[in-house]
C-alpha cells in the first residue's frame, strides 16, 4: 500500500509493560468511530501493516493495543515514534453540515484591514481554544480561531475573512527584516 492510499490517524508513543503493548497517540479528530483490524505503520516510506490483537480506547486521544507477532518489548521499541495509518476506505464518513476549524487547513485568510494574508497551513487545538497557523510571506502567523474575529468563512471559495486585533500582523511583519 502507498502513502495517498491511505490516512494518517496518530503515532506510536511508547511501549507499556514487557509483553509488547504499545501506546497510540492519535492526531485524527473521530479516532472512537475507526476500525482497527489493521494497522499500516511507516518504516522506510513504505506502509507496513500490523494486524491488531487488541486494542483499548482512551477518552484522551489515545489507545493502548498490542499487535500480532509483538509479542516482547524489544519488538515493540521498534515501533516507538512510528507514524501510523489506515486504508482510505476505513475513513469514516462525516455528515456535510459537520464543519471544523481543522477543515480550515487550506483556506485564505483575508483581513478586513490588511487585505490577503497567506494560507492557513495548520491548526491546533490548545486547552482554551484553536490557533491557526499562516503562511505569512514565508513566515508563520499565528492566531486564535474565536467568533470575535471572523467575519465569514466561504467554503466554496475556501475564504476565511477575520478582523485581527490592531497590530498583530505588524509583528509578524518586523521578522521580515530579521
Amino acid at each position: 500500500m502507498e502513502l495517498n492510499e491511505a490516512f494518517y490517524i496518530g503515532y506510536i508513543t511508547k511501549t507499556r509493560g514487557l509483553k509488547g503493548e504499545l501506546q497510540l497517540f492519535f492526531e485524527f479528530e473521530d479516532y472512537m468511530e475507526l476500525d482497527f483490524d489493521v494497522l499500516f505503520l511507516e518504516m522506510n516510506k513504505k506502509l507496513v501493516p500490523y494486524f491488531v490483537d487488541t486494542i483499548k480506547l482512551q477518552k484522551n486521544s489515545t489507545a493502548y493495543l498490542n499487535l500480532e507477532d509483538v509479542d516482547h518489548i524489544d519488538k515493540a521499541q521498534l515501533l516507538i515514534r512510528k507514524k501510523v495509518y489506515l486504508p482510505n476506505d476505513k475513513m469514516p464518513e462525516r455528515d456535510p453540515d459537520d464543519f471544523r476549524y481543522s477543515d480550515l487547513i487550506g483556506f485564505l485568510v483575508v483581513d478586513e484591514e490588511e487585505g490577503e494574508i497567506g494560507e492557513i497551513t495548520h491548526v491546533q487545538e490548545l486547552p482554551q481554544q484553536f490557533i491557526a497557523t499562516v503562511d505569512f510571506n514565508g513566515h508563520e502567523l499565528l492566531f486564535p480561531l474565536n467568533e470575535d474575529l471572523i467575519l465569514a468563512i466561504d467554503a466554496e471559495e475556501q475564504v476565511l475573512e477575520v478582523n485581527l486585533p490592531e497590530g498583530l500582523v505588524d509583528l509578524y511583519r518586523g521578522t521580515e527584516e530579521s
